[in-house]
């Protein structure tokens, strides 16, 4: 495997270039996603995403664009990152149809990560089915982004991937509410309190880049984080989140974008660490 020789500390100073330069990648996506869709012939898919309004231009022109193609034998082999580590609670949440996504946002103080000495705080998941990020150019059945924002509206993303299994636990604790928005035309239903422990967050290997949101406005500067452990999920949930939405595409994945020279680590824990 390929390893780039690169010092230590330059992922700290990478974070606090973001922090300096970045226009404030915020977490408001597109609330109304039915000015866009993922038809690759269409004049309004992904290949036009940029042209349709003057702040989607980055869709186009950005160079820093998600998701990516994860290749191990590109990626930067390093231990100084830590575990990836989560400190949520439980919180009322409301589950909204988006138009392409369902989106559980999270009401107050569902807690935290804590990314180089910044602490951004959870505020909502939505899932991509097929998934978004590739691995050795393999894509999954699905893939969930917890989005977090810090004080200063600086954004990270926690991607965690699926395949096709037994039946994912967080999913399983809101298939009822899935199934109430399936069977409306209503775009929100409240769930109630959720927790978002029941997600598989904490991981020994990771993946983590610079990049952007994956859907309008593509926002970049976004710290991305992908769980290097695959998780499973049954067919029937994949298939509810899609029957859900209404929108009769067959995806809501964002092909792959160029990785142009960007540096991508993958976090392993070593010996030490595990003692």
């Amino acid at each position: 495997m390929e390893k780039f020789p690169t010092p230590i500390l330059f992922y700290s100073f990478l974070f606090a270039l973001v922090l300096l330069n970045s226009r404030h990648a915020t977490s408001e996506e597109v609330e109304d996603q039915r000015e866009f869709n993922y038809e690759e012939d269409s004049e309004k898919g992904p290949l036009r995403w940029g042209e349709i309004r003057q702040e989607w231009s980055m869709c186009s022109k950005g160079s820093m664009q998600s998701p990516i193609d994860l290749s191990d034998d590109r990626v930067e082999l390093v231990s100084h990152l830590g575990i990836l580590k989560s400190n949520y609670r439980p919180c009322n949440a409301t589950l909204k149809n988006r138009g392409h996504d369902m989106m559980l946002k999270w009401e107050t103080d569902a807690g935290f990560i804590l990314l180089n000495g910044t602490l951004y705080k959870l505020k909502q998941c939505h899932w991509h089915a097929s998934s978004e990020h590739t691995i050795n150019g393999k894509r999954f059945d699905l893939e969930v982004h917890l989005v977090h924002e810090s004080a200063t509206g600086n954004i990270a993303v926690t991607g965690i991937l699926y395949r096709i299994g037994a039946p994912d636990p967080f999913l399983s604790s809101i298939m009822d509410y899935l199934a109430d928005v399936s069977d409306t035309t209503e775009e929100e239903e409240v769930v109630g309190m959720v927790d978002p422990r029941q997600m598989k967050t904490s991981s020994t290997k990771y993946y983590r880049y610079i990049g952007s949101l994956t859907t309008p406005p593509c926002t970049q500067n976004v710290i991305w984080t992908i769980a290097r452990e695959v998780s499973t999920v049954s067919e029937e949930q994949v298939k509810s989140l899609r029957v859900a939405v209404h929108d009769d595409s067959d995806t809501n994945a964002r092909p792959v974008q160029p990785r142009n020279r960007r540096i991508v680590q993958l976090y392993r824990q070593t010996v030490k660490e595990k003692n």
